[in-house]
């Protein structure tokens, strides 16, 4: 199976890796540190948290709806493409006036957590995590335009693999990090659940959040597209709303049909196994320090490695062939899991496997991030990147809502081939895919953009 080069220049490797010393891709580590802090924070960490609080399991798995704002982030996202912020989108401009009011709902958010006792009063600290989760999703939305204006086409594997590195790290602080505090900030002598020691945590997790906020006020606004006011709220809404997914279908026909599919299974073999991963460690017997060890900060050193080298082999090689690397290893991987599932409780080959699994995961997540940015145009990047991040859970997420009904009717081996085969179609669709011819009607008007910002000085 041949897949065309994307025309991704050849070059000395040590000239394709200064791409990650550029200021661009410094700015997206330290903007993706900004992004992973929140998640783990209002969900994660956050079930731990009410658990020890004495909140019921039923309660905290009804809490997890929280998360539900990541998911339909498209629904706003067209306010975010064009709503000028009063004050701030003059002074910042569009994309840093909201990163910045998001940091700061996501700041005030955390800091609500942690002046309120779940144990007394669960529903304020429920609130405050819904306005975690929405200046979360918004700051997602925000942050996505900002990365694809930021830089041209070739070097969006490079942005989206700081980015995730940024991610990663926030995960770990968010995750091991917070509980790390907490524990620390415990009266000794005291035992059972102690409110203060998560109010430091959460207040410190506030306070992480002005890495981001400083990026924020140290960047450069991407150069601007002018756009026509609107003659009246029906012309907003056709543009603001309408338009982005209008753009997509005039622009792709019917090939974005192919191109949709694509999106909303290129990842199905990674979510769908990745739902009974846990329970897999549990059943096999191991322990929660193997767990933690190997999975949660060597398996995302591995996933950090994996999307630097799937960012770097995108410009060396083109963007098409690392997609279909990446999609192949992430079905192989899951085979490793069958395997696993059949050799019994060994650390040695769990850390083998996951080094292989996290790995493939993070090329795959670096060219796909990157495919995804492609697909926008630069006057909608984004509405069209919230809807395309959001088509891509969508499908994988409601068939994991079955996976343990498969396993307890198969069993683990079974389970994970079967979510190996899933990714054939996955294959077969890149194969189209690779064959459509990229729509350059975006970066023409990428480039249109930036001479208009040359010669307008006023701002928004």
């Amino acid at each position: 199976m041949i897949f065309r080069n994307s025309g991704a220049a050849r070059r000395a490797w040590w000239d394709t890796l200064k791409v990650y010393r550029e200021p661009a891709a410094l700015r997206m580590l330290f903007l993706g540190f900004s992004a992973g802090l929140p998640l783990m924070l209002v969900l994660g960490t956050l079930s731990f948290w009410l658990r020890e609080a004495g909140i019921d399991r039923s309660t905290i798995g009804y809490l997890s709806w929280v998360g539900l704002a990541y998911a339909f982030k498209w629904a706003w996202a067209p306010l975010v493409d064009r709503l000028p912020i009063p004050f701030l989108t003059r002074t910042m401009g569009r994309r840093r006036s909201w990163l910045l009011l998001s940091q700061l709902a996501i700041m005030a958010g955390l800091v609500g957590m942690a002046t309120n006792d779940p144990h007394t009063a669960l529903e304020p600290v429920v609130w405050c995590a819904l306005m975690v989760a929405f200046g979360s999703a918004t700051q997602d939305i925000a942050l996505d335009a900002f990365r694809i204006e930021s830089a041209a086409t070739d070097k969006q594997a490079a942005l989206a693999a700081s980015y995730q590195t940024g991610y990663r790290l926030a995960m770990i602080w968010a995750g091991a990090g917070v509980l790390w505090i907490a524990a620390r900030a415990e009266v000794a002598g005291i035992d059972g659940y102690q409110q203060g020691a998560w109010r430091v945590a959460y207040l410190a997790m506030a306070a992480s959040m002005l890495v981001g906020t400083i990026t924020v006020f140290l960047s450069p606004e991407p150069a601007r597209r002018l756009l026509p006011p609107a003659k009246n709220a029906a012309a907003w809404l056709d543009d603001a709303v309408i338009g982005p997914f209008r753009d997509f279908l005039v622009r792709y026909r019917w090939q974005a049909v192919t191109i949709l599919a694509l999106i909303a299974i290129y990842r199905i073999s990674d979510v769908v196994m990745g739902i009974m991963a846990n329970p897999f460690y549990v059943d096999m017997g191991y322990t929660k320090d193997e767990v933690a060890a190997v999975t949660k900060v060597f398996g995302i050193v591995m996933t950090l490695a994996g999307a630097f080298i799937g960012g770097a082999l995108s410009i060396r090689f083109g963007m098409m062939r690392i997609l279909a690397l990446g999609a192949v290893l992430s079905a192989l991987t899951n085979l490793l899991f069958a395997w696993l599932a059949g050799h019994g409780h060994d650390v040695t080959a769990l850390v083998a496997v996951v080094s292989a699994d996290n790995l493939a995961s993070g090329i795959a997540s670096a060219a796909f991030i990157a495919y995804l940015s492609s697909l926008t145009n630069i006057s909608y990047s984004a509405t069209q990147y919230a809807l395309f991040s959001s088509i891509m859970l969508l499908l994988p997420k409601f068939l994991a809502g079955y996976s343990g009904v498969y396993v307890d009717a198969f069993g683990y081996a079974n389970f994970f081939t079967g979510t190996a085969l899933l990714g054939v179609p996955v294959i077969i669709l890149l194969w189209l895919a690779s064959r459509i011819v990229p729509s350059t009607s975006a970066m023409v008007e990428g480039d249109a953009a930036k001479n208009d910002a040359a010669e307008d000085s006023d701002p928004i």
